[in-house]
């Protein structure tokens, strides 16, 4: 399983040096967007119950904690910090959304 090797807050989002020796870079709301707790998905249908409008532009994560070996879990400043963020799901936001900016090779 790919790993994060280092985990960096930056200006613009939270950068990933994956094990894999490629990099990528989450935008802070973009990432904040994507919580799949129960707080901002339905759990029963997987839809999503986030109030977009109310995440604001200027959102950013002001810490991280490993969960495990398999997630992370980023406290915001809107005060949101129960969403889990798996590796396996970061890393196919990377390859799958153009809002990821990643360089190396994976």
């Amino acid at each position: 399983m790919t790993v994060p090797a280092q985990i960096e807050m930056t200006g613009v989002g939270v950068q990933i040096a994956w094990d894999n020796n490629q990099t990528c870079t989450y935008p802070y709301r973009y990432l904040r967007l994507q919580c799949a707790c129960a707080a901002c998905v339905e759990e029963m249908t997987g839809r999503p119950i986030l109030n977009v409008a109310a995440v604001p532009e200027d959102i950013i994560a002001v810490e991280y904690l490993e969960v495990g070996k398999y997630a992370l879990q980023f406290l915001w400043t809107d005060g949101h910090n129960s969403g889990i963020y798996p590796f396996e799901k970061l890393l196919r936001l990377s390859e799958n959304d153009n809002a990821v900016i990643c360089q190396g090779t994976s």
